[in-house]
């Protein structure tokens, strides 16, 4: 749904699991500071409401975009949390730079989820100025950032559900 229809900071704090015990990675880009910075302020801000202890958030600083994927990848490889947060943003420009960036930045992102079987989360921004970038970095249309801790949180908690249901079922099936 397009952020426009939608504020990325609306949600139902009670619908959400808790994240005691939970750690995460989050890859912010040093491209666009003025937003990716906000993002990560209001994730950071998010996990730790949920109950997400500040020493279980490791994270780490890439150039731009484009590198989010491999900084996910060091990040998770030497820290191993329990899901990465890849916080960027692509504004459009006058080349379609921003179509091939996004592209191999949104699939790599999601492969290293498969690859690695935890949750990778996709916070970029794509849009196609910097006025709407801002509305979606707790402007108009709320910050991304909250979205994409929500996500995480969501994630983890469906991953541990899942194995532990299925636990109980290789237990009841022995």
């Amino acid at each position: 749904m397009a952020s426009s229809l939608k504020n990325l900071s609306d949600y139902d704090p009670s619908q959400i699991p808790s994240a005691e015990g939970m750690s995460f990675g989050i890859v912010v880009t040093d491209y666009h500071t003025d937003i990716t910075y906000t993002l990560l302020q209001a994730c950071h801000d998010t996990l730790v409401k949920h109950g997400a202890e500040t020493a279980r958030i490791e994270i780490l600083h890439v150039p731009g975009t484009f590198e989010l994927p491999l900084g996910a990848q060091f990040l998770y490889e030497n820290f191993e949390p329990d899901a990465v947060i890849c916080i960027g943003c692509v504004i459009t420009g006058e080349t379609k730079h921003d179509e091939y960036i996004n592209s191999a930045v949104s699939r790599s992102i999601m492969q290293l989820g498969i690859d690695f079987n935890v949750p990778f989360v996709f916070g970029v921004l794509t849009p196609r100025t910097h006025e709407q970038a801002l509305d979606r970095a707790g402007g108009k249309h709320g910050n991304k950032g909250i979205e994409a801790a929500v996500t995480a949180i969501k994630m983890v908690d469906l991953k541990w559900k899942t194995y532990h249901y299925k636990d109980l079922f290789d237990g009841l099936n022995n």
